[in-house]
């Protein structure tokens, strides 16, 4: 369950990444990232194009006369928020942060492309992907919409995500949805305003804020199936500035993940119903703007098993998963256009205990050579030689 990745690659893949923890990007702004992805795969002798969605890059390899073709994916973009922990290679930029370990996904990536590069026990075709904006930005529907498959046909896609949850050398994957749908909503309640000591002179907008929250949150116990599964959650109320002033207007924001489009649907149309009701009964106008930006990443039930096929050969601990995370991701969208899956690769330890986003979090440097591991095993296994 080795992989023959030699300590001086490992140890300049480990670099690499402590780099771009250094110096992380946000969202489709990923320039110096991408440049060095970019620089990397020309080195390999891969064929490179830029610009791809943005700031996304692809780099192809090709061996041998195989018909196949993969596609491999990594997130390259950092989150908006301030790092806590401290690190050697901590970041350098106020406000902005690797805190979900796509400094990791990508070094992984450049090292799976390096070892095939260099090894090329296959035949067919790899694609490496680098994508940008993948936190709630859409980064893979923009490379989609830029042709993604178009330009590198595939006939199936896989990414990695590093999992805290898990044990360093555990991997779990699942067929049919493995993460969530994420749709969030922006909810607009709007009165006359008035002086505090006169509420029937006005609409109260806080108290039809308050009625709508304590309506939304029944929505999910009363309007969806027991059996199926589904998160709204309110996550943020603001509205007036003085004690003694009943403000204009009252902002709701929150969101709702699901792992079914029929749920999805009873949701969302349960939200407009409601909140028509609190107006009516109010007096006040209520605006919503529902934006449903992420699908539910489905895998395909033969690519699920064939991730896993593929974990066993560098992970001890391999097993189908038995739920689905509610948290959401891109990935989705070439899943949708591509059958393939989603493998969560454990990272978690006594020093790399911090759950994802979260502002100490770091990428285990450990298991970059599992996630090398595991698409070289995909690529030697699905493009096979003989």
């Amino acid at each position: 369950m080795a992989l023959s990745v030699s300590p001086r690659a490992i140890e300049a893949l480990t670099a690499l990444r402590h780099d771009l923890h250094a110096h992380p990007e946000l969202g489709f702004h990923e320039h110096r990232t991408a440049g060095i992805v970019a620089e990397r795969l020309r080195a390999l002798g891969l064929e490179v194009t830029t610009g791809i969605g943005g700031t996304g890059v692809v780099g192809t390899l090709r061996h041998g006369d195989g018909p196949g073709a993969l596609g491999f994916r990594a997130d390259m973009d950092a989150l908006p928020f301030q790092e806590e922990g401290e690190p050697a290679y901590a970041s350098t930029r106020a406000g902005i942060f690797h805190g979900c370990g796509h400094d990791g996904h990508t070094a992984t990536l450049l090292g799976a492309a390096g070892h095939l590069a260099e090894t090329r026990r296959f035949s067919g075709t790899v694609h490496f992907i680098f994508q940008p904006a993948e936190e709630g930005l859409g980064g893979a529907r923009a490379m989609v919409q830029d042709g993604l498959f178009e330009r590198f046909p595939c006939d199936r896609v896989f990414a990695l995500h590093n999992w805290p949850d898990l044990p360093v050398g555990a991997a779990r994957t699942r067929a049919g949805p493995i993460m969530a749908s994420a749709d969030k909503f922006r909810i607009t309640v709007s009165g006359r305003g008035g002086h505090a000591a006169m509420p029937h002179t006005t609409p109260d907008a806080i108290l039809a804020a308050a009625t709508l929250v304590q309506q939304l949150n029944m929505i999910v116990s009363r309007r969806v199936p027991a059996q199926r599964s589904a998160v709204l959650s309110v996550t943020r109320i603001a509205g007036g500035h003085a004690h003694n002033v009943l403000p204009a207007q009252v902002e709701v924001m929150g969101t709702v993940r699901t792992f079914d489009p029929v749920v999805q649907d009873r949701i969302e149309e349960s939200i407009r119903a409601i909140a028509a009701g609190v107006a009516q009964a109010t007096e006040t106008e209520i605006a919503i703007d529902y934006d449903r930006y992420y699908p539910a990443t489905i895998n395909d039930a033969e690519a699920a098993v064939q991730a896993l096929d593929a974990a066993r050969t560098i992970c001890a601990d391999v097993a189908m998963a038995e739920d689905p995370a509610f948290t959401s991701e891109d990935f989705a969208f070439l899943l949708r256009e591509r059958p393939g899956a989603y493998l969560w690769l454990g990272q978690g330890d006594a020093a790399h205990g911090a759950p994802l986003h979260h502002p100490r979090y770091d990428f285990n440097d450990a298991v970059l050579p599992l996630g090398i591991g595991w698409f070289t095993a995909l690529a030697e296994r699905l493009l096979p030689t003989g």
